[in-house]
């Protein structure tokens, strides 16, 4: 497979400015869902207060699905940055070996969950825990992606701030190229 080059844009997305927005967001929320914010009495007019409660519940609810999305892409774009440019500097350790092997056959197209964390797993020495963390999360991610039509089987519930906690045993324990 010849090597074509993707041009990377550097707005990959930072999991701390991540969490800031996500912290920002949610606060958002609960001062629109306060009684002391304006227009409070106009808008929830015909609400009880558990209403009001459930409805807010549900919103912090897809908030949280909303950053758990963005800090799986972040990490998927790291894997995926770090896979190309071991694949275009041509480095000689046995990873980056494996990583051009791997390109020669799939391109691109290499599966993250699959092929690039299987690499992970086989040539580093990363923990398998790690690995089999993020297979699951990615998981999540899957069904959120796809419209969440199926009765999901996690085995595990996820939350944004289990995922952070996730995304920064990446970004501080993987020897990623370019980080």
């Amino acid at each position: 497979m010849s090597l074509q080059r993707i041009t990377f844009s550097g707005e990959n997305l930072d999991p701390v400015e991540i969490a800031l927005y996500q912290k920002d967001l949610e606060q958002s929320l609960r001062n629109y869902y306060s009684n002391r914010s304006q227009g409070f009495e106009l808008r929830f007019d015909h609400y009880s207060i558990m209403e009001i409660a459930s409805e807010l519940e549900l919103r912090l609810q897809e908030v949280d699905r909303s950053g758990i999305f963005s800090l799986l892409a972040a990490i998927e774009a790291a894997f995926r940055v770090d896979y190309l440019q071991r694949v275009y500097a041509r480095k000689k350790d046995q990873f980056s070996r494996a990583c051009r092997s791997l390109y020669n056959q799939k391109g691109t197209r290499a599966s993250l969950e699959d092929d690039i964390l299987g690499l992970w797993l086989s040539y580093s020495n990363v923990a398998p825990r790690v690995i089999a963390d993020l297979r699951g999360a990615f998981k999540f991610r899957h069904w959120i992606a796809h419209g969440r039509y199926w009765t999901p089987k996690f085995g595990r519930r996820y939350d944004f701030d289990g995922v952070y906690i996730l995304a920064e045993a990446v970004f501080n324990n993987f020897p990623m190229s370019g980080k």
